[in-house]
């Protein structure tokens, strides 16, 4: 690793920059159980020289960048000189001992330093800032490590003098862990050639007919519409209660679970499920693709011979590599910090929440507008994080019905933002009288069954798709196995 240059190899005396005054800026101890609290002294200044010799700025380019601010430093002095290098970039300064020894004057910051003779023995530390990046990263992980150590004792000390819900306080340390793992996201710019080679690898497997890395729902006419659904994608699907969003995303999750093409390499689903208890999910999923009507086996006139049948899918279901959560009243940030578990245990392909509205929000926000904004755009920030699509199950208004029309993306209930944040949108509506679905229309099951019998035709509009046309198909949802098939017409483009 690069080391500070010292001032007796350039000839120079030993710096004179005042350390006697360095102090921790934060309340606790220096010390935690006689060990010092991390820093790094070297790093520190290596860094503050580093941005005070660059006459071209890109060491505070780079800091800037990487967010780095004054209470990164541990120091206090280095937290006041930075502070003052702050002032000037902002001032669209570059810093030089002089300059920034006017600004620390004129906050009567200077003597405090130890004066303008400390700044030049601060520069005296080093002979080039060629190796300012790996200070700046020095200085970013020990900061990091201090953090973790403050809210390590927040948890202690709220734990002890909690006053209030449980839950509200585990909810927030929570949040506050998150925000540690937050701020190591932060990324710099890059050159154009990097996103070029990767748009060009995925054009050639669509060349050449190979998979281009989205996930198919397993509904044919959809997936010729969408091509799949990709990476950090935010895919919303709303529509009235009752009308099929959970039983719609279920079968997407076990389509993909148990796609011929997805067997080799498993695409694991986390699904969390706010309102269905993980129990009464399982059992929709079992009885949905054994072809048991639930009510029937509620009441014991199921025959017997599908007991056998509903035990070998119960069989395929437990090595399917699906993940479920059905701990109500989960926060954004829960959510993001348990697939982030999730994701770094067992990799994941794709993420559902059912539903968005049952998300706890923050009860400190103005309105309930805000809060459905702030869930949506966390939703779609994890998405872009855990580079996977996430299904979004959202509630549509009243207005649909009471104007008896398709639903549209006006109708998201609450929140404009949920349109804005999603990639893509699609909205379940009920086909109106006159357009009804031919029970010869139902496409066959994969064992031929044809379930043409007690179905409700559905409409899927494709409300927006960000990279892609928009329009519609057609679905059957046959009620008894809470099932949706794919009706045998040509998808409609808008």
């Amino acid at each position: 690793m690069p080391t500070l240059g010292s001032s007796s190899q350039k000839g120079k005396s030993s710096p004179r920059f005042d350390d006697s005054k360095l102090s921790p800026k934060k309340s606790i101890s220096d010390t935690i159980e006689g060990k010092p609290l991390p820093s790094n002294l070297d790093a520190e200044q290596g860094l503050l020289a580093a941005c005070i010799m660059d006459t071209s700025g890109e060491v505070m380019g780079r800091c800037a960048e990487q967010a780095i601010s004054a209470d990164h430093f541990y120091h206090l002095n280095h937290q006041v000189i930075f502070e003052a290098l702050l002032d000037l970039n902002r001032e669209n300064k570059v810093a030089d001992e002089i300059l920034l020894a006017e600004k620390l004057s004129s906050k009567a910051q200077l003597d405090q330093i130890g004066g303008q003779t400390a700044l030049f023995d601060l520069t005296s530390r080093i002979d080039t800032t060629a190796h300012a990046t790996y200070w700046l990263e020095i200085v970013k992980e020990k900061a990091l490590l201090r953090r973790c150590i403050y809210v390590a004792f927040e948890i202690i000390d709220g734990a002890n003098n909690i006053q209030g819900d449980v839950d509200d306080f585990l909810s927030g340390m929570e949040q506050r862990v998150c925000e540690l793992g937050d701020d190591q996201n932060t990324r710099t710019s890059i050159h154009f050639k990097e996103p070029i080679q990767k748009a060009m690898g995925e054009i050639q497997k669509m060349l050449s007919k190979e998979d281009s890395g989205g996930l198919m729902t397993g509904y044919k006419d959809l997936d010729n519409l969408t091509n799949g659904l990709k990476p950090a994608e935010m895919i919303v699907i709303a529509a009235r209660p009752s009308v099929g969003k959970t039983s719609l995303a279920m079968n997407i999750v076990e389509n993909i679970a148990f796609s011929h093409k997805n067997r080799e390499h498993p695409k694991n689903t986390l699904v969390f499920s706010l309102e269905m208890s993980a129990p009464s999910l399982a059992m929709r999923l079992i009885c949905g693709r054994a072809k048991v009507n639930m009510n029937d086996l509620r009441k014991g006139f199921v025959a017997k011979n599908y007991a056998e049948k509903l035990n070998e899918i119960s069989q395929q279901f437990q090595q399917a590599p699906i993940w479920v959560d059905d701990t109500s009243g989960l926060t954004i940030n829960q959510i993001r910090a348990k697939a982030r578990r999730i994701k770094s245990r067992n990799g994941l392909s794709l993420i559902v929440v059912d539903y968005l509205q049952l998300i706890s929000g923050d009860k400190y926000s103005s309105s309930r507008e805000n809060e459905i904004s702030v869930i949506s755009r966390g939703l779609k920030a994890m998405a872009k994080e855990l580079e996977v699509p996430v299904i979004v199950l959202s509630q549509l208004n009243r207005d649909s019905e009471k104007e008896k029309r398709d639903p549209r993306l006006s109708d998201l209930r609450e929140s404009g933002s949920i349109e804005q944040d999603a990639d893509i949108v699609m909205l379940l509506g009920k086909v109106r009288k006159g357009e009804d679905i031919r029970e010869s229309d139902i496409s066959q099951t994969e064992d031929g069954e044809t379930q043409g019998d007690d179905f409700e035709p559905i409409r899927l509009i494709l409300g927006k798709q960000r990279n892609g046309p928009t329009g519609y198909v057609n679905l059957a949802f046959v009620r008894k196995y809470t099932r949706f098939e794919t009706a045998q017409y040509d998808p409609r483009l808008n």
